[in-house]
């Protein structure tokens, strides 16, 4: 097996996908973003609070147009019809969990976007939290599944402790 963005001479290249079939294509990435006491105070049971706004909500947003993005973000990624994205944040123990699921009908995957679209969200409330707690850690970002491209993969529990 070989890397799919390495042509031939050894350079970078976008992947030809024209002759792949249209699929509908999902895929959900996940990133733990940790906080310490007085940031999880701010939690109101719904929402974390700051001075610049509701953290979730905006993360969510900034989520949302980071995956509408990903294509100019990543050299290689093809930019992709989203027809949804959608980003869930749970709070628990000093722990935010954001899962941003993407999906498309296409040629290519939608893991990149998924990807993006977590990583943005959790940089969003860090960028929101920051002044009470400049030691915030993100963490495991990972992709937990995709379906509907040639290979489907789905995170098992041994690629959790490996």
């Amino acid at each position: 097996m070989s890397l799919s963005h390495i042509d031939d001479s050894n350079r970078a290249a976008m992947v030809d996908v024209s002759g792949k079939p249209v699929t509908e294509r999902r895929a959900t990435a996940e990133a733990l973003v940790h906080v310490n006491e007085a940031v999880a105070a701010q939690f109101d049971g719904s929402e974390l609070v700051s001075k610049k706004g509701p953290v979730f909500q905006t993360a969510i947003l900034a989520g949302v147009m980071g995956a509408k993005r990903t294509s100019e973000l990543i050299p290689l990624c093809h930019p992709l019809p989203l027809d949804q994205v959608g980003i869930d944040i749970t709070f628990a123990a000093g722990t935010a969990t954001i899962r941003c699921t993407a999906k498309t009908t296409g040629r290519t995957g939608v893991e990149m976007e998924a990807l993006t679209g977590a990583s943005i969200a959790a940089l969003t409330l860090h960028d929101m939290c920051k002044a009470l707690d400049p030691a915030i850690r993100i963490s495991e970002l990972r992709l937990l599944e995709k379906t509907g491209g040639k290979s489907d993969y789905e995170e098992k529990a041994e690629t959790l402790n490996s």
